[in-house]
């Protein structure tokens, strides 16, 4: 009996490896603290594990399509993913929207940045940061931003620019830049400072789409992956970091 006993319990330990696997998933930079939290969730209601990269979404494109072995494309934007899918990179059907990204004004200085983003038009800064608008869809929201209020030309060389969001937003907390274009999601849970969150009519809308992508189509860690991202707890995440679903 105690023979049969410790043939099953090493059998059961056996097979806890095999259920568990890892899933890597490219992150776009703005989403990484509410990434961490899902993925911890993930993790403790799966078993899975999700390995997770942050970058521009720009780059993470170029090296899909270079062969990365990304299993999960979690981008700041819906164009980056739809040119995937209809390259061939993606399993079709499995494209959707998680989360749709507010850009904030913001500064660690109290009171530089107003209400209506009047500081835009003043002297009150010299360096403005901005991610790469080439890669980073924050940084095209921010240059479509000031397109529309007429201070592109006026700002052109106060601008500094970050390969990504999370770079961007580096620049502005460490005063390498006074004001910065970031994604809400990286200052809602920062306190002091002064910031405003941009109308959503000045720019196009951040509509961040998540797709499966072809070396995770028989992984079932990259597909609960992508079923989890559509879970309560993970929406109530993203919607705690200030980004609305639908």
């Amino acid at each position: 009996m105690l023979a049969r006993f410790c043939t099953a319990a090493l059998i059961t330990l056996l097979a806890i490896p095999a259920l568990a696997a890892e899933t890597h998933v490219a992150v776009a930079a703005n989403f990484t603290e509410p990434a961490r939290e899902i993925a911890a969730g993930f993790e403790k209601a799966t078993g899975h594990t999700a390995v997770l990269s942050f970058g521009s979404s720009g780059t993470f494109f170029t090296q899909i399509t270079h062969g990365a072995p990304f299993e999960v494309f979690l981008s700041a934007d819906a164009e980056r993913p739809a040119r995937a899918e209809n390259e061939g990179y993606t399993v079709v059907g499995t494209r959707f929207t998680y989360a749709i990204g507010r850009l904030v004004l913001y500064s660690t200085t109290p009171g530089l940045v107003d209400g209506t983003g009047a500081v835009l038009k003043s002297s009150r800064f010299e360096k403005i940061a901005i991610a790469d608008p080439k890669t980073a869809p924050y940084g095209l929201a921010a240059i479509e931003t000031m397109q529309k209020l007429g201070v592109t030309e006026a700002l052109k060389a106060k601008i500094v620019t970050g390969s990504s969001i999370a770079q961007a937003f580096q620049f502005t907390s460490t005063g390498a830049a006074q004001v910065g274009f970031v994604a809400l999601s990286q200052v809602t849970t920062v306190p002091g400072g002064s910031r405003w969150i941009v109308p959503a009519r000045l720019h196009s809308p951040i509509d961040q789409q998540a797709v499966l992508l072809k070396p995770g189509a028989n992984k079932p860690a990259a597909r609960a992956f992508i079923k989890y991202l559509k879970s309560r707890p993970a929406l109530a995440i993203i919607r705690r970091y200030g980004y609305a679903t639908k």
